[in-house]
């Protein structure tokens, strides 16, 4: 094993290619009907309505002047409409004089007014102008009547050209789509000024230059008198619209005769006039820039496409970069609508092919997600019977953190052995039941306080408690950590004591503890075979941690540190050095260390004493000074009453030095 991470990805983790493809397959399957969903067109149409206004494809010079009959037109002329069409003679007479070549009104004169004035109209007509025509379209239980409402006849026998000026509003009443006749308005303008033109084919959309008033415009008044308001030449050769262009229609939130909500409503919130229309749809054919939409098929093709695009993408799971991918994909599919809208005037809607990846983006992120739930249950659950839960619940938020396989790792192993168990073994062998409670007992707050000290429980050695730290989450006060479970594991011994006096009365067994602990490398990882394996360490930091253990009731302390652990516990704990032990492997003997008390007793005189005069202790013994160990050690035993079976030791081997 080694201490690598295994691999993220899905290929690593056995999942083959082959399903992330048969997901995006039935992601698009799930989708394409969506296409021909009659809602889903409204959507497409809004995309559509954003997209074509970013830099619209704008003609050289624009096709048509509009006259509008505007409402300083109505203040001028002093007429409540509609105005006689004795007035509308006179604009044809102007507009002719002023070198205009189409005159087109989208005016229907479909009924007759008075004699006089319709005479007066029919006069000036001609085959430079164009008239206004509607195609009424009404369901009827046995089929659709389509009623074309023209212009009275008198006006067509005087040589007016009929143009069909009906247009057909999407289900959300925006008008994007081409008028399919030949014989439209628009195309109508186009043929008598000499331009003729194909008509648009079916479903073709409007290319829009501009909001309201783009093109140029100029007031009704002005027109009947362009020498007086108008530059010179303004009609000169030009195609003429008039059209109704009342100011109340600049307002998507008021209603006005012949206005039309168009893309621009979207940013500009204003409504443009059927007149500006026409120009509008003038210009896109006599440029050929009206936008044709991608047949359905190719939708589909391209739905496919997004779904398969984002399944390669997230082969290997999904993180920062599939996020990034994501983004990616849907900027791709936006942009490349608008970038082919604009270059080859075909109008591919990106909104279902930017759904499916971001549904097999958003598929994949629930699939890794439910594996990432199934992996931190598996984890909590591996590690609860080891760890604190708040290390659990740490582990489950990062299993990455979590590292199998073997690392070295800088961890402090701490060991604690319970006194005289065989005896009480031997003395409640007839009472198995009563043994077992008392060991759960006593190991129940032992293993609490390595718990609460975010250790790690290795494993329990019959009464023994194997601990680490460091492992397999990050603590960098380790050596601290495991102190401090040692201090509470000696607290919980002594509440026990209590309790089982309480209960049983003064034949209550007495429990007693011995603690070694060390720091120093290890290897930590899965430890066993293929059928069973530990979460454990291993090294010689591990076998003397171990030593250490055996050694406290040696040396008749409850808890002994090795040198590592010591150095790194000198600020916070009262330490002294017991002895010094060989260490196989090491040429000098190794240095082991016993807590007194917390550094806050630093100062109790009795205790700074011993302090002062203990190495002196251990330095007598070891030049063999006899006389002075022995007054020394008897000094020292007087002032630790808790060292007294360890001072005792010294004392023998005072002793034993020859005189």
């Amino acid at each position: 094993m080694n201490g690598k991470q295994p691999a993220s990805s899905d290929h690593a983790r056995g999942e083959p290619l082959w399903r992330h493809f048969a997901m995006a397959g039935l992601v698009a399957a799930l989708l394409i009907p969506v296409l021909f969903f009659p809602p889903f067109r409204l959507i497409e149409a809004r995309l559509y309505d954003i997209l074509s206004v970013i830099s619209p494809p704008l003609p050289a010079q624009p096709g048509a002047v509009v006259v509008a009959i505007d409402e300083p037109s109505i203040g001028e002329i002093g007429q409540r409409w509609p105005w006689s069409r004795e007035l509308h003679a006179k604009l044809v007479e102007s507009l002719r004089a002023a070198g205009a070549k189409v005159i087109a009104f989208d005016i229907i004169f479909a009924d007759p007014t008075t004699e006089e004035a319709d005479t007066a109209f029919a006069k000036v007509l001609g085959p430079d102008v164009v008239l206004a025509a509607d195609d009424v379209t009404t369901p009827l239980a046995q089929g659709i009547q389509v009623t074309r409402v023209s212009p009275l006849d008198p006006f067509l026998d005087a040589g007016a050209a009929i143009g069909v000026a009906s247009v057909h509003l999407d289900g959300d009443a925006y008008l994007r789509r081409m008028p399919p006749a030949q014989e439209s308005f628009a195309a109508e303008a186009l043929r008598l000024k000499g331009e003729p033109q194909a008509s648009a084919p079916d479903g073709a959309l409007i290319q829009y230059f501009g909001p309201a008033r783009s093109y140029p415009t100029v007031s009704y008044y002005q027109a009947l008198d362009p020498e007086n308001f108008l530059p010179p030449g303004f009609f000169k050769d030009q195609t003429v619209l008039v059209g109704l262009s009342l100011k109340q229609a600049t307002s998507a939130d008021i209603g006005a005769p012949d206005t039309f909500p168009t893309p621009y409503t979207l940013t500009e919130g204003t409504l443009t006039a059927g007149v500006e229309v026409q120009a509008t749809i003038l210009d896109n054919l006599r440029h050929n820039l009206y936008v044709l939409p991608v047949p359905r098929l190719v939708m589909v093709l391209l739905v496919i496409a997004g779904a398969f695009l984002a399944a390669a993408f997230s082969t290997h799971g999904v993180s920062w970069r599939t996020g990034l991918a994501a983004a990616f994909l849907v900027a791709f599919f936006f942009v490349g609508a608008w970038a082919v809208l604009r270059l080859g005037r075909v109008w591919a809607s990106p909104a279902l092919p930017a759904a499916a990846a971001l549904a097999v983006f958003g598929t994949r992120f629930g699939l890794d997600y439910a594996r990432e739930r199934h992996l931190r249950r598996t984890v909590s659950e591996a590690f609860s019977r080891y760890l604190s839960p708040d290390l659990v619940a740490q582990l489950a938020r990062d299993p990455s953190a979590l590292k199998l396989g073997g690392e070295r790792r800088n961890l402090s192993i701490l060991f604690c052995d319970v006194r005289g168990f065989t005896t009480l073994s031997e003395t409640l062998k007839d009472e198995p039941e009563r043994l077992t409670t008392l060991i759960n007992r006593l190991l129940d707050p032992l293993s609490e306080a390595v718990l609460a000290e975010g250790g790690t429980i290795d494993k329990y050695i019959g009464d023994c408690v194997m601990a680490f730290w460091n492992a397999p989450l990050p603590s960098p006060d380790h050596p601290l950590r495991a102190a401090r479970a040692a201090m509470r594991m000696l607290e919980a011994v002594d509440t026990l004591n209590v309790e089982l006096r309480q209960e049983q009365g003064e034949d209550a067994p007495r429990f007693a503890v011995g603690v070694g602990i060390n720091t120093g490398d290890c290897v930590v990882g899965n430890v066993g075979s293929r059928w069973r394996y530990d979460y454990s360490v291993l090294g010689d930091t591990v076998n003397l941690a171990s030593r250490l253990e055996s050694l406290s009731k040696e040396y008749g302390v409850s808890i002994v540190l090795g040198p590592a652990t010591a150095k790194a516990l000198q600020e916070h704990f009262v330490l002294i050095e017991l002895d010094r032990i060989a260490v196989k492997g090491r040429a000098e003997k190794t240095a082991i260390f016993t807590i007194l008390a917390p550094a806050a007793q630093h100062q109790d005189p009795a205790l700074a004493k011993l302090m002062e005069l203990h190495p002196t202790v251990l330095d007598s013994i070891g030049a063999g000074r006899r006389v002075e160990a022995l007054e020394l050690v008897r000094h020292c035993q007087t002032l630790a009453p808790s060292l007294s079976k360890y001072y005792g030791k010294l004392l023998l081997k005072a002793t034993a030095i020859p005189e």
